[in-house]
């Protein structure tokens, strides 16, 4: 069991190219990881690592190593995961990650929960773009086309962002008929918090983007407070349709400019590859592709 570890760390190590951040995962130093290491390579008399200061890679052998280790905890990973397989309920900390419009999420999730009531949720809620196996996720769920062959995905749903205001902001400002109508409205911005870059509303016209100056009224990285101010007649906000359904089907917000906004964005979710998947993350993905959409 001790060499597992040790082969645990270094398959960790080799995916992540980061003693540092094979530590933060396993809540060690990073010291002990590299002393790990190097009580590996001693063990077996050969290199793994090229070290500098500030990185380390695979040396040839360490990359032929590499794929072989992680062909034996595949092995033991299948094997733990037939013997979980065998006891009555999913058990066990799912660490979990949604984007910040995830928290419409939340009444799913928690119907999840009262489901399975051994799966502990330890849920980020981040616009960043995580690295689901370096930082140790068990499944995400994320938007666009996903760019690691070492994930599998499923289609969960599609949303639209679209321009909303209410019936007595349009009546007092004046409802637009093109995007330039624009130009003078109070427009409710958000910011992304990981790049600090202002959102750009998704109009186009015969099949161009449109690039606008919009008047920010107000700019915030949380999609609480475009909407509260949108409701309150304070300007007008683009959100994702999902986050105000209620609000729409009750009149209370209007779209504009829907003939310009063809947006269409596609939710995912994503999870290590694996011959067998753990109870949780089976019945988590199975749950969420059956029931997160409608929301």
């Amino acid at each position: 069991m001790e060499s597992l570890g040790s082969l645990d760390v270094f398959v960790r190590a080799g995916e992540s190219r980061s003693f540092t951040a094979v530590g933060q995962q396993l809540g060690i130093s990073a010291s002990a990881v590299s002393k790990a290491i190097a009580r590996l390579e001693e063990r077996l008399g050969v290199r793994l690592f090229h070290r500098s200061t500030r990185t380390i890679s695979l040396t040839p052998e360490g990359a032929l190593f590499l794929e072989r280790c992680r062909r034996i905890l595949c092995e033991v990973e299948s094997a733990e995961a037939e013997l979980l397989q065998t006891q009555s309920a999913p058990q066990g900390k799912l660490r979990i990650s949604l984007p910040s419009v995830g928290t419409l999420f939340m009444p799913k999730l928690a119907a999840f929960q009262r489901r399975y009531p051994d799966v502990a949720l330890d849920i980020d809620c981040s616009d960043r773009l995580v690295e689901v196996i370096e930082e140790g996720f068990d499944a995400v769920i994320r938007t666009g086309e996903p760019g690691d062959s070492r994930l599998m995905a499923r289609v969960l749903g599609t949303y639209r962002r679209v321009i909303v205001g209410t019936p007595d902001y349009f009546q007092r400002a004046g409802l637009p008929q093109h995007p330039e109508d624009l130009a003078g409205h109070a427009c409710l911005l958000y910011r992304y918090p990981t790049t600090g870059k202002t959102d750009v509303w998704p109009l186009s016209m015969d099949g161009q983007p449109l690039a606008l100056d919009l008047s920010a009224s107000m700019v915030t990285n949380s999609l609480d407070p475009q909407i509260c101010f949108a409701e309150q007649g304070l300007g007008i906000a683009c959100v994702p349709d999902i986050a105000v359904r209620r609000q729409m089907d009750e009149g209370k917000l209007i779209t504009v400019l829907d003939d310009y906004n063809q947006d269409r964005t596609t939710f995912r979710i994503l999870w290590p590859s694996s011959r067998h998947l753990s109870p949780k993350i089976r019945v988590f993905v199975d749950f969420i592709v059956q029931n997160l959409f409608p929301l």
